[in-house]
């Protein structure tokens, strides 16, 4: 594998603005941008130092979840006004390197970058069916630097994979560190997601380090199946939530479920009948700044297609969803959200005109906006 390049601290700063037919993309990753033909799979996270650090997997030759993909990353020092140089984390040849799950550890400010591999030429059915060459590996590198430079992306597939999973995925989405519940507090947190060799059916599941990041543990999976990419949030009481992508055709709506022993196990799944989905990625935030009980939630937000990405905000802990943003009404995907202070909340996601695919925007909005 190739080793990981350092990043010049000398970075160009400049804003990738485009208005299409009425509505202003500010794209910070776009397709043909640095001979990648398409930008996917978008995380973003504020670092100790205030930095938002955005990510997302560069696909060399077509949007296609197979071949040539390269992990990317954009830092912003401005609070997302002006971003700098595309950097690349993680290039292995022609395989894939994807699916970003960064987490931010606070106390010594380290950043932690999960990750999966595999063969470019090995694709996704191959790989459940278990007849690909490989099989999908997981992986950690970690900043000390606030982003400027990268570890050597490190194999922790033996601590965080069975033996009798095929696929998996870390996120795509940033993780967390727990805060509120004592007995488990500092934990870190990455949502992932697996499917079984024999069954073939799809859990949610997650991974997590008690010794900030040094190593790593397979944590417990969901109970049901029909569920895979999902996103996880610490509720005030301490317990865990995971909001999940849902594969069950007559709901329609995102599934969650809630763990209080720190997400070793977790309890039946629900469904959240506001959050409609048209079976895709979403992202659940914390509140950072203490309001009790707040949670946040992006997603397109359809039954049917990928459009209409909405930011919504939850005052209970999500039982209720009562104010929402529409970002943007027309196609749009995979998404991620981050608070850059205590009066605004940005998020990440991939829109278009046309498709949904056509890039990577970033947009910021008022708290008082939620209506």
């Amino acid at each position: 594998m190739k080793s990981i390049l350092l990043i010049n601290a000398l970075i160009i700063l400049f804003p990738f603005n485009r208005e299409v037919e009425g509505k202003d993309f500010n794209y910070i990753f776009e397709q043909g941008m640095n001979g990648y033909k398409c930008f996917r799979i978008p995380a973003i996270v504020k670092s100790k130092n205030g930095t938002l650090l955005a990510f997302a997997e560069a696909r060399k030759r077509s949007c296609s979840d197979t071949g040539d993909i390269d992990l990317v990353m954009k830092r912003s020092v401005d609070g997302g006004k002006t971003w700098g140089n595309l950097m690349v984390i993680w290039d292995d040849s022609d395989n894939v390197c994807g699916n970003p799950a960064p987490v931010v550890e606070y106390k010594s400010g380290a950043i932690f970058l999960l990750m999966t591999w595999n063969l470019g030429s090995d694709h996704e059915r191959d790989i459940i069916a278990k007849k690909s060459k490989d099989t999908r590996r997981v992986f950690v590198t970690q900043s000390n630097n606030d982003g400027v430079s990268w570890q050597t992306p490190k194999d922790i597939t033996a601590s965080t994979k069975k033996d009798s999973w095929t696929w998996y995925a870390t996120g795509p989405v940033h993780g967390i560190q727990m805060r509120k519940n004592e007995k488990f507090k500092d934990r870190l947190l990455i949502p992932c997601d697996h499917i079984e060799v024999e069954t073939k059916h799809y859990y949610s599941h997650v991974i997590y380090s008690d010794d900030r990041g040094k190593t790593w543990q397979l944590g417990g999976s969901t109970p049901q199946h029909q569920v895979n990419e999902c996103a996880i949030a610490e509720l005030d009481n301490g317990d865990l939530i995971l909001n999940m992508r849902n594969y069950d055709r007559n709901s329609k709506n995102r599934k969650i479920s809630v763990s209080k022993d720190g997400g070793m196990t977790w309890g039946n799944l629900e469904n959240d009948h506001t959050l409609i989905e048209p079976i895709c990625q979403g992202s659940i935030l914390n509140d950072p700044n203490k309001r009790s009980n707040a949670l946040f939630f992006s997603n397109p937000s359809s039954k049917d297609s990928r459009i209409n990405m909405t930011l919504r905000l939850s005052s209970d802990g999500g039982k209720n969803w009562s104010k929402k943003i529409v970002v943007h009404k027309g196609p749009s995907a995979y998404s991620d959200i981050v608070m850059t202070d205590k009066k605004h909340i940005a998020i990440i996601y991939e829109g278009g005109i046309n498709s949904p695919y056509e890039g990577i925007a970033f947009e910021e909005f008022k708290l008082s906006e939620f209506k």
